[in-house]
């Protein structure tokens, strides 16, 4: 099913970029003033990471890490799934509900051009709502039982650290602030 609308029609032509040194506390302070809930790491034009609000609450708040310490590589998620301008709308919401993401980098010739998120796309199509939610809220509510169980089962050790992507140098780091 075509929708008529391309991505390049309804993306953000300039979107919140970061680097992957880029401090916790740093980002965080992007995200507000531009008031945004993602940033992709960018290297020479090209995305290889993104990092959201969300990621920042749980992969270090949560856990008690200290945010001036920890840089977006730390926590970065650096298996994008990411989407070409030319595809229609319904490719992107087929890929977001596909890997139970809210947002989209936007590359032409493997460099960003654009971002396009679930928001971007319900503001055209809000009919999509139904459809999306129902996916969405299968998957989000298998994954925060997965989520639920790790936590119960988090014994401390190097491998829970590893499982969220954060160093284990970071961890002994906080452990010498104590």
């Amino acid at each position: 099913m075509e929708t008529g609308y391309k991505i390049v029609d309804i993306m953000t032509n300039k979107p919140i970029t970061a680097h992957k040194d880029m401090t916790l506390k740093d980002a965080a302070v992007l995200l507000s003033k531009e008031d945004v809930n993602s940033l992709i790491i960018v290297e020479d034009k090209k995305p290889v990471g993104i990092v959201t609000d969300e990621d920042i609450v749980r992969k270090c708040v949560a856990m008690g890490l200290d945010s001036k310490k920890l840089t977006l590589k730390d926590i970065a998620f650096t298996d994008l799934v990411m989407i070409t301008q030319d595809k229609d709308m319904m490719d992107a919401l087929k890929l977001m509900r596909e890997h139970n993401i809210r947002q989209l980098p936007v590359i032409e010739k493997n460099l960003l051009v654009g971002f396009v998120t679930l928001k971007d796309i319900l503001k055209i199509q809000p009919d999509l709502m139904d459809i999306w939610m129902e996916q969405y809220e299968l998957l989000e509510g298998s994954n925060r039982l997965k989520e639920i169980e790790d936590i119960e089962n988090d014994d401390g050790s190097e491998k829970f650290f590893k499982k969220l992507k954060i160093k284990s140098k970071l961890k002994a780091s906080s452990k010498k602030k104590k």
